[in-house]
Parts: C-alpha cells; sequence; structure tokens
C-alpha cells in the first residue's frame, strides 16, 4: 500500500468524507510512520465537530492512538514496535521547551488532530490508516501487557491527568474531583493509587457516578444551583475541607462548590475549562483569605505519557479499565462513532481502520 486512506473533516454540522493521502516516498530525519491500529474520539474532537473550537478545513481529527510502526527515520525505533505518541511536536529549544519545562507551550507547537492537510505530508490525525510521527515527538512503547483500547486514551486524558496530579499538597488525605468524565475517573484512580484516603467525585448525569466505586471515588450528584448540599456531605467526613479540588468538569459553575470545600492552604486545580465561556465567579478576597493556591493545567509534557503508560501497566488487574472504551467501529463508520460520542454512553469510543476481526 502506498496511499492512507483518512477520513477528512469539512467544518460543523458536515460529514467526515473518505479520501486518500499518499504514503511519504521517504522520511525526514526523526520522523516515524505509523499505522494506526486503534484510535478514540476525545472530548475536545467533539468540541471541534460541534463548533465549540475551529480547526482548519480539511483536516484529520483525532489524536488518541495506538499503532505500530511501519517505517523509521528515528534512531532506536525500528518497525514492529507498538507505539504512542505524545499530543504535541514541539521544538526543544525555545524558553517553554528547554527553560520553563512546558513543552506543550512551546513557541513552535504542532498539535496532532488540529492541523490541515495542506501541512507537512497530511498525516496529522489519527482518524486514518497512518500517521506521520514528527522529529519532536515523544514516542513510547506500549507495554504487551495493555491492549490497545486501555492504552489509546492515555496519550490525552490519562496524561494530562499525570500531569494536572504531579505535585499534590501535603498533606494530601482528601480530596474532590469535579466532573466524572474520563479525565476525573483517571484522577481519581490515580490519587487513591498515591494514597489519597478520601476521594469523592461530583457530576451531573447519575449514570457517570456508577463507575466511580470501582476506581476508589465516593460519588456525588451534582444538582444544579443545590451544591452545597456536597459541602456539606463532604465535611461530615473532612470537618476542615478537602486538601485539594481538581476541576475536570469544563464548567465555571463548579468553583463556588471548589472554593467552599477547599481548606484552608489547599490546592485547587483547573483543568477541564478549556474553552472561552468559562467566566469565573470569584471573588479575590476568597483565594486570599483562604491562602489557597490555584493552578491551570493544560495538556502534558512527555513524561506525563511515560508516567501514565507506567500507572496503566501497574493497575491494569486491579481497575476495570475495560469498561471506559466502547467496541471500536470502522474507520469508514466516523458519523456514527461520534453520534454514539455525543450520547455520553461511554466515555471513550473506539475508532478502527483494521478490518473486523483483525489485530495488530
Amino acid at each position: 500500500m502506498n496511499r492512507a486512506r483518512v477520513q477528512l473533516f469539512h467544518g460543523p454540522g458536515q460529514p467526515f468524507s473518505g479520501a486518500e493521502v499518499p504514503l511519504p516516498d521517504q522520511l525526514a530525519e526523526g520522523e516515524v510512520l505509523v499505522a494506526i491500529t486503534l484510535a478514540t474520539i476525545c472530548g475536545s474532537d467533539l468540541h471541534t465537530t460541534s463548533g465549540r473550537r475551529s480547526a482548519p478545513t480539511p483536516c484529520v481529527l483525532g489524536h488518541e492512538a495506538v499503532g505500530v510502526v511501519v517505517a523509521s527515520a528515528r534512531p532506536g525505533v525500528g518497525p514492529g514496535r507498538r507505539v504512542t505518541w505524545s499530543i504535541a511536536d514541539s521544538c526543544g529549544e525555545c524558553a517553554p521547551c528547554s527553560r520553563w519545562s512546558l513543552p506543550q507551550k512551546c513557541d513552535h507547537l504542532f498539535k496532532y488532530g488540529h492541523a490541515s492537510l495542506e501541512d507537512g505530508s497530511g498525516l496529522n490525525g489519527c482518524y486514518a490508516t497512518h500517521i506521520v510521527i514528527r522529529p519532536g515527538t515523544a514516542l513510547f512503547e506500549v507495554p504487551d501487557a495493555l491492549t490497545d483500547a486501555m492504552a489509546a486514551p492515555a496519550n490525552c486524558a490519562l496524561a494530562t491527568v499525570m500531569c494536572a496530579l504531579e505535585h499534590l499538597p501535603a498533606p494530601c488525605e482528601s480530596a474532590l474531583v469535579q466532573g466524572a468524565g474520563l479525565l476525573g475517573l483517571y484522577a481519581c484512580a490515580v490519587l487513591r493509587a498515591r494514597g489519597v484516603s478520601r476521594v469523592f467525585c461530583s457530576d451531573a448525569e447519575p449514570e457517570r457516578l456508577d463507575l466511580l466505586p470501582a476506581f476508589g471515588a465516593i460519588p456525588l450528584a451534582a444538582t444544579p444551583g443545590a451544591w452545597p448540599g456536597n459541602a456539606e456531605r463532604i465535611r461530615s467526613e473532612c470537618s476542615q475541607g478537602v486538601d485539594l479540588v481538581v476541576e475536570l468538569a469544563g464548567t465555571a459553575a463548579v468553583v463556588p462548590e471548589g472554593m467552599e470545600i477547599l481548606r484552608t492552604g489547599g490546592l485547587y486545580i483547573w483543568g477541564g475549562m478549556v474553552h472561552p465561556q468559562t467566566a469565573v465567579s470569584l471573588t479575590g478576597e476568597t483565594v486570599v483569605r483562604k491562602c489557597a493556591t490555584i493552578r491551570g493545567v493544560h495538556n502534558y509534557a512527555p513524561r506525563h505519557l511515560k508516567a501514565g503508560l507506567r500507572f496503566l501497566a501497574e493497575q491494569r488487574e486491579h481497575l476495570p479499565f475495560e469498561r471506559l472504551v466502547s467496541p471500536p467501529f470502522p474507520l469508514e463508520q466516523l458519523d456514527e462513532a461520534f453520534a454514539l460520542t455525543a450520547t455520553r454512553r461511554w466515555l471513550r469510543v473506539a475508532v478502527t481502520p483494521l478490518p473486523s476481526g483483525a489485530s495488530a
């Protein structure tokens, strides 16, 4: 095969269309050609198709995936390796990369699944049979113990959580995670694995609360307009408030509850409010008098993806990761896969370019 099959995004409200893109005749130094075996649909992909965020068109969406190396111009990376990769390609030389330890904020950042078909090879997203990994992208081998479905969401959702939770307050014996989507579920599992004894998790959708106990969390229904009830529930077990609050709900409406239940001197991490409609109702006095720390987190550095894969391998026998991802749709049924994603029935919906019954 000298051409890749892709599904092209043409704009909000428009169906995907199948197309073929030539595979590169020769890779540039540091590039790696990967045959994708499984991709998953992230919330940000849904935001793009619904018009909440912009993307150049036409383009190949998708950034959470696993694949097998087909060809490589990178030392130490040979064909046949099953891999995943960081969401972003960074230059390694600018101030964010070299001085601030924030390669995800590189001055020359390239993000997979968010680039025009005219950019480079065009094989820039994961809803395709192949992707070209660029020289500044971290590449990690997927442990044999992990299925593709377990590993694919690691290079966005889990790695972002590993970044958010890299530094916890001291002490950290209790936490509230706001939002029981995939990031929230991962956050609960990571916190419990790191010894946080009381992890509460709130969400407005009751069906999302059902999975929480299996991942070590105490579920709380987040009823709009009635959040003080959760504060009372938490204070019945944590009289001084919680040490840590993690916002992964994607809405500023949860911030008053978070500040209310955060203990004096606690840490509040914001990681879900990644769109402009997130004006926060919060006074400076509230933060100052509570001696609170607020930290924003967006995306992650390569070390966080490495840590996420290690976490999955360590916890795979203890946590039901297989319940998080749907059976895969064929690549040509990407519209149907997005429609299922919009129902929120699954935390991740999977897509594969492989023939039915095939495996990597």
